[in-house]
């Protein structure tokens, strides 16, 4: 599991360290040199690290403490007859870093005047022109979006055409999708893919110095002009806004590089912001049926989703529940609807009974727009088993609301009801929008794509349940926990592809039914597991190309068995 800390707890760990004499800066440095440079060695070329005449490397240089990591990094990298650079927005850069820079040959230029300064037009055209550029305009304390000269250099490096295009195309054909991160500090390539030759290279490398310059590092917004990053190495600590959209569009690939921070930090006794599940992690969390098992014990899953206008997101809610594993899957709803989800899942019960779980909303309309063939009914009995009947002797299940069946929750919550943390709401950024809105909050779905864990915590503290938000970067929010996961291509934006999740979560809550209710927050994580699986399925579904949204129901089973079996081999 990746935890991400916030820029106060990394900096109060920084503190007993630094005063015991701990070097932070320097081994930043150093790392930040030594795992940027073979990206530049032409392939094969059979050159050593400690030589490097011909490269040209960029600094962007501002006076916290990432500007003196990138001069540190710089006079590494000059000492090796690189031909550095550091380009300077403040008259007060970090001294000793300056100083090294310049003993190991770097040129430094003043650009503190910004535009007026006589070297800047040719300074941006030499930052163009170079192979490496270490962005280190501001440091992790920095809030807002980049001002005064930070801003104009960065306006004008992104206005150039040619960096603009081709960052463009670096974001776009990634194959390790946004915000992807890393544990280690070995980098083989940056750039999105191997280098030929250092004359081949259409564009600088763009590697970010604990954060892309710009963003928010504890909340992932984006609040004006950000030169995007190829790389991003994250030191002592990964931080939030690396994980979260829409910031993590432009981070590239984030790698976390240790540097003694691990225990200062729990010493502290403070919790991580943000956690991304990896692979082993949804293997442990994963059912796996036992000899003893049946069906009734693995989990039953009722769905009320589809309607005779969209029967559809009936077909793909069951599909995938049954490929994800569950014990049984009850379809409940009209018969006309019932017969196409048994066309396809011949193994689904189209009759009500004990769940253990429910998913409901997928392919209903909202209220105000028409019953389609009783279905908001059938999916408002559903909700109402999230809380149980004690009289009835009903325990209370978690229920997964999706699509349609969110106007319901809005409705509930605005009569003074309230829901649990079992209840998973799984909104796209329209969808919370409209929440939000009916719940009496100001909040555009452009708003809500600006702020995304603020609105999803929003919710969450309005209506009591889980939130996963969908997107590019899904978010995760319960009971004193954030996940953010980032494990599908841009190809699973495709229609039913919610569908599908739904399936895949309503599963795993029907695998743990007493669990959720008695732990808060395992709903979260079990959301934030079912969005790896959906989307690494897609990925598994047609590597690198479209797919469609039964493609990924299909791919499921697979990607869950690979993933017990590298669990068993480790």
């Amino acid at each position: 599991m990746i935890e991400a800390w916030s820029a106060e707890d990394v900096r109060a760990a920084e503190v007993p360290l630094l005063e015991s004499g701990v070097p932070l800066m320097q081994m930043a440095a150093f790392m930040l040199a030594t795992t940027s440079t073979p990206a530049l060695l032409p392939t094969g070329s059979g050159e050593e690290l400690d030589a490097l005449p011909g490269v040209r490397v960029a600094l962007l240089v501002g006076s916290g403490a990432n500007g003196g990591d990138a001069l540190h990094a710089g006079a590494v990298l000059a000492s090796r007859e690189a031909d550095v650079v550091a380009a300077c927005i403040s008259e007060r850069v970090h001294p000793e870093g300056l100083e090294a820079l310049r003993e190991a040959g770097g040129r430094v230029v003043d650009l503190s005047a910004g535009p007026t300064s006589p070297d800047w037009s040719s300074t941006i055209a030499d930052v163009l022109a170079c192979d490496l550029v270490f962005d280190g305009l501001v440091g992790i304390g920095a809030t807002g979006p980049l001002r005064g000269v930070a801003l104009e250099l960065v306006r004008s490096l992104t206005g150039a055409d040619e960096l603009a295009r081709t960052l463009e195309v670096a974001r776009t054909s990634t194959s390790t999708g946004p915000g992807r991160a890393r544990k280690g500090t070995a980098i083989a390539t940056l750039g999105g893919g191997p280098r030929t030759g250092r004359t081949e290279r259409p564009r600088p490398v763009v590697v970010a110095v604990d954060a892309p310059s710009g963003i928010g590092v504890d909340d992932g917004t984006v609040g004006g002009p950000v030169l995007p990053a190829d790389v991003t190495l994250t030191f002592g600590a990964t931080k939030p806004g690396l994980l979260l959209p829409p910031a993590a569009h432009l981070a590239g690939d984030v790698h976390f590089v240790d540097l003694g921070l691990s225990q200062p930090i729990a010493e502290q006794g403070a919790e991580p912001v943000l956690r991304r599940l990896e692979l082993g992690d949804v293997a442990d969390l994963w059912p796996v049926p036992g000899p003893t098992d049946d069906k009734y014990s693995r989990g039953v899953l009722g769905v009320v989703a589809g309607t005779p206008t969209y029967p559809g997101a009936a077909v793909l809610v069951t599909t995938a529940a049954v490929r994800t594993g569950a014990g049984m899957v009850r379809y409940v709803g009209p018969d006309a609807v019932a017969a196409s989800v048994l066309a396809a899942r011949p193994e689904v019960v189209p009759a009500e009974g004990r769940v253990q779980a429910w998913t409901v909303g997928p392919g209903l309309p909202g209220e105000g727009a028409g019953d389609d063939a009783g279905q908001l009914a059938r999916a408002r009995e559903a909700l109402d088993a999230a809380a149980g009947d004690p009289d009835q002797d009903r325990a209370p299940v978690p229920v997964v609301v999706d699509a349609g069946a969110l106007d319901l929750v809005a409705t509930r919550v605005q009569d003074g009801g309230r829901l649990s943390a079992h209840v998973v709401l799984t909104p796209h950024a329209g969808e919370l929008s409209r929440l939000l809105r009916a719940l009496g909050e100001r909040a555009g779905r452009d708003e809500v794509e600006a702020e995304p864990l603020r609105h999803a915590r929003r919710a969450h503290e309005l209506t009591g349940a889980t939130v996963l938000l969908k997107g590019g970067v899904t978010v995760v929010v319960g009971p004193g926990v954030v996940y953010s996961q980032a494990d599908a291509s841009g190809w699973v934006a495709t229609a039913g592809s919610g569908d599908v999740l739904s399936g895949i979560l309503g599963t795993l809550l029907a695998a743990y039914p007493q669990e959720c209710v008695d732990e808060p927050d395992l709903a979260a994580r079990l959301a934030a597991a079912a969005s790896l699986v959906h989307g690494v399925a897609g990925g598994a579904a047609n590597p690198g190309g479209p797919v469609s949204a039964l493609d990924v129901a299909r791919a499921v089973p697979a990607v869950v068995a690979e993933l017990l079996r590298d669990d068993e081999d480790e």
